[in-house]
């Protein structure tokens, strides 16, 4: 990587492996006024610190010009959570290891109301983009919809695609960079490139460096 080359630095699903995270941080270095960093959703839920995970990237975007929080599904999920729509979903699918984070404490039930989530948390996480787009891809948490151009793709689509997405050869443009579906090391083929690399299953923490698609894992 030559020094005057802009990177972008994606990072796959984190699911709350707040140490993984800060590891991974530490060894890709991004230029902070340079480069750009994009997580791709899902840093909560299933791990064991969802808030410190918040938190960590709550900081990294004041100390980058260029740093995207993408939401995930599992970000949806908690959303819908809190407007009292599937909670029960929200709790099965690793939302008790999130809200026992906030509480810092273990449990197996869900506090009567919501005051576990600050306020300031709650409005980051309403105002997440489902999307990015730069000189070197297509950042979203699941895929896209073939054919659809990107301003035109559903939430649905962006949060929850998966083997129509994996399995089309569909040009997009660019590079789809994307987390949501787990592989044993990244899903690297002529349109896409998948990097969820299924931390918190006992996997590693992927960041793919474009445009030079190197992986990089803790």
């Amino acid at each position: 990587m030559t020094p005057e080359m802009r990177h972008t630095y994606a990072i796959g699903d984190i699911h709350g492996c707040r140490e993984m995270l800060e590891r991974l941080l530490a060894l890709i270095k991004p230029q902070r006024e340079r480069d750009t960093v994009v997580v791709l959703g899902d840093f909560i839920n299933r791990g064991p610190d969802s808030l410190g995970t918040v938190e960590l990237l709550r900081r990294q975007q004041r100390l980058y010009r260029h740093f995207l929080v993408l939401r995930g599904n599992h970000e949806q999920m908690l959303l819908d959570y809190l407007a009292g729509r599937n909670r029960e979903i929200f709790l099965a699918n690793g939302g008790q290891a999130t809200i026992n984070s906030y509480l810092g404490g273990h449990g197996d039930s869900a506090p009567e109301d919501d005051s576990w989530l600050p306020p300031e948390h709650r409005d980051w996480l309403a105002a997440l983009p489902c999307s990015y787009e730069n000189e070197h891809g297509i950042f979203v948490h699941a895929g896209l919809q073939p054919g659809v151009h990107i301003s035109q793709q559903s939430r649905h689509w962006l949060l929850w695609a998966r083997q129509e997405f994996l399995e089309t050869d569909h040009d997009f443009g660019k590079p789809v960079i994307f987390g949501h579906t787990p592989f044993k090391t990244a899903h690297i083929t002529r349109n896409r490139i998948g990097i969820d690399t299924g931390a918190v299953y006992g996997g590693r923490l992927s960041c793919v460096v474009l445009p030079e698609e190197q992986i990089i894992s803790v």
